[in-house]
């Protein structure tokens, strides 16, 4: 085998889930809702060298988000309030996937709805198509039929989305996107974990906002938004340290990604895989550096095995 090819051996992961397992050829995926549909991206990186590529979230019929302004740049992160804006699940597999290189990377579909059953029907939707590689449910979206109260704040609602979607693409890999403005998070990864999800991806966005002084307004037309960026790191590594020690499937990390040093701390803590965010934003070639650099910090770290690596952080107490 070349230098090339043990490298690449090297940096492989495969995320056993309890019904279904996620081969990819590095533990570095974008994170959905700042990576477009990929092909935004391709100018920036090959993205056949990404470990998976997670679009952003589709919905049954496209939507056209919430009004402006809704971004806003705070210190050290970044609020937004888009409201999922896209093309629709169906334009997406007619004109998007075909696009993609479905043979080389995992693509991953994040799933928008406000209802059960439209989770259900958005599942049983992709559950056929051969290009898409897993299912990555959105449980921080607001359940209209209980009165806006998020999904994933709620184990018995986590539990019947992930139920409702596993019984509609029993064969796919099905990720659950947990949020962390809940009192325990572990309490809703317990309850997804025995609802039949594969694997949690960990964390959606912080509740926050942001004003102006001088124009006495918020900085987002909807008041609040989701913080994202190295301001959410510290809550996303403790998310992912709580999360893979309360269940036994694999956990991806989620928050304040920006270097491959950021990387295997999320891995240190627990986490099989991670996803690039924001960091996409300030460098549209982030998660391709990062992808890049990955090998020197291993050699930097002494991580010869990523598997053997995983959640090998020491307490205090051990010592």
């Amino acid at each position: 085998m070349s230098a090339d090819g043990r490298e690449n051996a090297r940096l492989r992961v495969c995320l056993k889930g309890a019904s279904a397992s996620l081969a990819l050829n590095n533990p570095v995926l974008t994170a959905s809702g700042t990576f477009g549909y990929g092909l935004e991206f391709s100018p920036y990186g090959d993205l056949r060298k990404l470990g998976g590529i997670v679009v952003k979230g589709l919905s049954l019929k496209p939507r056209e988000g919430n009004p402006m302004p809704r971004i806003a740049e705070t210190p050290c992160g970044l609020l937004n309030s888009v409201g999922l804006q896209n093309c629709g699940a169906k334009v997406f597999l007619r004109y998007k996937l075909p696009l993609l290189p479905v043979e080389v990377v995992p693509v991953i579909v994040n799933l928008y709805a406000a209802t059960i059953d439209e989770f259900a029907d958005l599942a049983g939707l992709f559950a056929g198509e051969r290009g898409i590689a897993a299912l990555e449910v959105n449980i921080s979206c607001p359940n209209v039929r209980e009165g806006g109260l998020l999904f994933g704040q709620n184990p018995r609602m986590a539990a019947e989305v992930t139920a409702a979607v596993r019984a509609r693409c029993p064969d796919k890999p099905l990720i659950v996107k947990l949020t962390p403005n809940v009192t325990d998070i572990a309490v809703i990864a317990k309850a997804c974990a025995e609802a039949g999800a594969d694997m949690l991806s960990c964390i959606n966005t912080l509740s926050g906002m942001a004003v102006d002084l001088s124009t006495r307004r918020p900085l987002l037309a909807t008041i609040i938004g989701g913080l994202s960026g190295p301001a959410i790191k510290p809550v996303a590594l403790r998310s992912v340290w709580q999360v893979s020690r309360a269940v036994s499937i694999p956990v991806i990390g989620i928050g304040g990604i920006g270097s491959a040093d950021d990387v295997l701390e999320f891995i240190l803590a627990g986490a099989g895989a991670v996803q690039v965010g924001t960091a996409s934003f300030s460098r549209p070639d982030a998660v391709f550096r990062i992808v890049e650099d990955l090998p020197a910090a291993m050699e930097k770290y002494g991580v010869e095995d990523l598997d053997a690596f995983r959640g090998s952080l020491r307490t205090w107490q051990a010592d």
